[in-house]
Order: C-alpha cells, then structure tokens, then sequence
C-alpha cells in the first residue's frame, strides 16, 4: 500500500527530503519518474499510461504536500518503516486504500526505481 498526505498537512515540509524515492512533492509542483531515481527511458505508470520517465505529470494536489503513488514504496527496501509518516508532526501520513499494494510489489518498484 502506498502512502498518503491527509489534508490535516501543516505543510511544514518535513516529510519531503526523508523519501529515498524522491516521492514526495509540495502542492502544484509536477513530479517525473526520473527524478532522484535511476529511471530512464519509457516507464509504465500504475495507470497503464506508458510515459518518458523525463515527463512532468500533473501534480497529485495543488495545495498540499503529496506522494506520487508511482514511486512510494513505503520505503521498503531503505528502512523499517515509512520516513515520511515518521517525522510528521501531525500523523498525517498513512496508509492509501486506494493504492494496495504487497510486500513484492513495492520492493519491486523499488528496484525497478533504483536499479
């Protein structure tokens, strides 16, 4: 499963340099697959949506701090638990149930990310 930004969000920030997926994006940025990853080249979104890995994607919320579900692993393969929901003084990251995912599934995006 990957994770959420609540909008109980503070925006505060603290969250975003914690993500070894560079996943974490403040409200109306783009994001692309490519940064802070090893990606290059065509990638397949969980959309289906085949796009460059160079290719800004709309932003997930234009007013809160977000994650990218396409590259939240809930840092599995990096650490024990999630960082972001971590050093969030607000408990505001958790678990997406629009985005359920195994154990396999995000340590394979992982390494798909980071490879």
């Amino acid at each position: 499963m990957a994770i959420i930004i609540t909008d109980e969000c503070i925006n505060c920030g603290a969250c975003e340099p914690e993500c070894p997926n560079n996943a974490i994006y403040e409200g109306g940025v783009e994001w692309s697959i490519s940064e802070g990853t090893s990606v290059t080249g065509m990638y397949t979104l969980g959309t289906g949506n085949e796009v460059h890995s160079d290719d800004q994607q709309e932003p997930v919320s234009d007013d809160l701090y977000y994650i990218s579900p396409d590259k939240c692993t809930e840092c599995k393969g990096f650490h024990d638990e999630p960082q972001c929901a971590a050093v969030c003084p607000v408990d505001c990251c958790i678990d997406d149930p629009d985005h359920e995912e195994t154990e396999e599934v995000l340590l394979a995006r992982q390494n798909r990310l980071h490879s």
